[in-house]
């Protein structure tokens, strides 16, 4: 792995871990600030908002500025939020902190991807942008489960501060290993969101919000689906995030693989595959040994479609990348809270926990029907034209 890739990695892995870290932390939280554990949950919340409203807000904003000048000002703002988290004197400056850092994320990850894959050949963009999310797939294996234990054990203000050191290294890589790539863009925030017009880079985001929108709604109620649902102990709950995560590892590094030979074909096959999977879950739902297996590859194809969808964006969106990059994370984080809403809606219509899986396997099929759909139009012969991003 070249060692700038590798300097990147290190800055997801830091800013990731800070977005999933609260959830291991809350109660900590809640008690310190003498607020309830769903006070303290909508920290997670003022993150996923962050990055929807900052992502293209922050991003268009930012178009024509150097673009590692720019990584490393987006470091320091993640710096000072974490610092600030962490010495947050009651929960509203906590509430603020968190939601400033947030709106810098998707910023970062969008020209952080685009430095990298801008260094790498044609053939290898999918498997360059997986080895920048395995910095992500790190931060849920280790970085998430590490701070969880750092502040159980020195209070959650330490978390906070082992998140900023960490953006505080990646800063130093950066500075130090990071080439200064030239930005090509020469436009206004304006012309820009012109971009967005197109109707490629439309479908690539439609592609991203609807195809990651099933298997999410399995993760989001992972707990009591495994709980309830299956007759795990709660003990067992961590180890089976491990093996999930150990799959999206393992399933992102290989989705990007598939996806620098396949792209279109490679995405389909895969969501074919996960709405298999969800199916066998339903029907092994009350067999230990086979939901044990099938986490494991739930993980995997679920981060698998990850390089793919990223590559598919920036091939569609290269007049403006950083832009539609960040309205996709956008897009992301809009498929996490579609998912956490219509699982809840499955749930609480008294239809059970089983459904959930036929849900997400329905949900998974439409983002097949609509990636089918944007390969159809790919490989039209008459491509509709071109929208240029201009002042």
């Amino acid at each position: 792995m070249p060692i700038s890739v590798l300097s990147l990695m290190v800055c997801v892995f830091g800013i990731t871990t800070g977005e999933f870290v609260p959830a291991g932390i809350l109660p900590d939280i809640a008690n310190d600030l003498d607020v309830s554990i769903s006070s303290a949950g909508l920290l997670v919340t003022a993150y996923a908002i962050g990055m929807i409203i900052g992502g293209p807000l922050v991003t268009a904003l930012t178009a024509r500025y150097p673009r590692k000048r720019l990584l490393l000002i987006l470091l320091v703002i993640a710096i000072v939020g974490n610092v600030v988290s962490a010495l947050a004197p009651v929960y509203a400056v906590l509430f603020v902190a968190r939601f400033i850092t947030a709106t810098v994320t998707s910023t970062f990850f969008a020209n952080a991807i685009v430095i990298a894959t801008s260094t790498a050949p044609p053939e290898k963009q999918a498997s360059t942008v997986a080895k920048l999310i395995l910095g992500l797939t790190l931060a849920m294996i280790l970085g998430a489960p590490l701070g969880t234990w750092v502040g159980n054990s020195f209070g959650w203000e330490a978390t906070f501060v082992a998140i900023a050191i960490t953006c505080a290294v990646g800063l130093l890589l950066v500075l130090r290993f990071v080439p200064s790539v030239p930005n090509d863009v020469t436009t206004s925030a304006f012309g820009e969101l012109k971009v967005l017009r197109k109707r490629g880079v439309q479908l690539a985001i439609l592609v991203t919000a609807v195809g990651s929108a099933g298997q999410l709604i399995a993760f989001t109620y992972f707990a009591p689906l495994m709980t309830d649902l299956t007759g795990f102990s709660t003990a067992a709950v961590p180890i089976l995030l491990l093996a999930y995560g150990v799959g999206a590892t393992a399933g992102n590094l290989a989705g990007g693989w598939l996806s620098d030979r396949a792209l279109m074909p490679s995405l389909i096959g895969m969501l074919a595959v996960t709405t298999a999977v969800l199916l066998g879950m339903w029907l092994a739902s009350s067999n230990l040994v086979g939901t044990a297996i099938l986490v494991f590859f739930i993980g995997a194809l679920g981060f698998s479609i990850v390089p793919g969808m990223q590559a598919n964006v920036l091939k569609n969106a290269a007049q403006a990348p950083t832009l539609a990059l960040a309205v996709n994370a956008s897009a992301y984080q809009i498929a996490v809270a579609f998912a956490a809403w219509l699982g809840g809606l499955v749930i609480d219509g008294g239809l059970g926990l089983r459904p959930v899986y036929l849900v997400a396997a329905a949900v998974t099929v439409a983002g097949i029907l609509v990636t089918l759909f944007a390969w159809q139009r790919d490989r039209r012969p008459a491509a509709e034209p071109e929208v240029t991003a201009t002042t």
